[in-house]
C-alpha cells in the first residue's frame, strides 16, 4: 500500500507533525528537514501543515521542547551536586540522541511549555539548595557549556567507537614522524592506544573536575554570608 494511503488515515496534530520532524533530523540532519519533505513523510499536503506549526521557526521551537523533555531534572531537596551530575549525564544522552538540538538549544526566542519548565525546575533546584541566584547563574551557563561543547566534539570526530579511534590513533604513529611530533606520539602511545582508553570518559572526568569546582564555590558563598 502507497505511503499516503497509510499515513493519510491517521490524523495529523501537532504532535504528530514534531515527532516526524525529530525523525528526519536524528536520522539526516537538521538540513534535511523542509515543511515539503515533513509533508512528504506524513502523507499530507504541505499546506496542511501550517494548520498545526506556523512556520518553520515554530517547528524548531517545538522540536527542541521534545529534547527539553527527554531530560532529567531531578527533584528539589537532595543533594545538589549529585542533581547536577545526573542532569548533565541526561542533557549528554538527550543531545546524543539529537545531535542537530545542540546547535538550537539556546537559539529558540519563543521557547515551549517543556523548556519553561526545564528552566523553572533547575532554577528552582539551586534555590532549594540555598544557593544565590548569581551562583546558581554561574553553575548553570558552565555546565551547559561543558556539556554542549563536549557533545559538539564528540559527535564531529571521524570515529564510530573507540576502537576505531584507536585505529586511527595507530595510523597517526605510523605516518608521522616522531622526530617532528614527538608530543603527539606520546600521546597516541601513552594514553590513546592503551586497552582501557574510552573518549567518552572524558566527559565524567571533566564533569567531576567542574562539579568539584562549584562545590567549592558553594561553600566559600555560605562561608561569606
Amino acid at each position: 500500500m502507497p505511503r499516503s494511503a497509510t499515513t493519510s488515515r491517521t490524523p495529523l496534530t501537532r504532535e504528530r507533525a514534531l515527532a516526524a520532524a525529530v525523525t528526519i533530523a536524528d536520522a539526516e540532519g537538521i538540513g534535511a528537514l523542509t515543511m515539503r519533505r515533513l509533508a512528504k513523510d506524513l502523507g499530507v499536503e504541505a499546506m496542511s501543515l501550517y494548520y498545526h506549526v506556523a512556520n518553520k521557526d515554530d517547528l524548531f521551537d517545538g522540536m527542541v521542547d521534545l529534547v527539553f523533555a527527554e531530560i532529567v531534572v531531578p527533584a528539589p531537596g537532595g543533594d545538589w551536586v549529585d542533581a547536577m551530575r545526573q542532569r548533565a549525564s541526561s542533557a549528554r544522552a538527550a543531545l546524543l540522541r539529537h545531535p542537530w538540538a545542540v546547535g538550537l538549544m539556546d537559539s529558540r526566542t519563543t521557547p515551549g511549555p517543556a523548556t519553561l519548565r526545564h528552566h523553572d525546575d533547575m532554577i528552582g533546584l539551586y534555590r532549594a539548595a540555598g544557593l544565590s541566584m548569581a551562583l546558581s547563574a554561574h553553575i548553570y551557563a558552565l555546565l551547559d557549556a561543558f556539556v554542549y561543547g563536549f557533545v559538539i566534539q564528540e559527535v564531529a570526530l571521524p570515529f564510530t567507537d573507540d576502537a576505531a579511534m584507536q585505529e586511527g590513533a595507530d595510523e597517526v604513529v605510523q605516518t608521522l614522524p616522531v622526530e617532528e611530533f614527538p608530543n603527539i606520539h606520546a600521546f597516541m602511545a601513552e594514553h590513546v592506544m592503551q586497552p582501557d582508553y574510552s573518549f567518552s570518559a572524558e566527559f565524567d572526568y571533566g564533569l567531576e573536575l567542574i562539579l568539584r569546582g562549584l562545590t567549592e564555590a558553594a561553600r566559600l558563598e555560605r562561608s561569606d554570608r
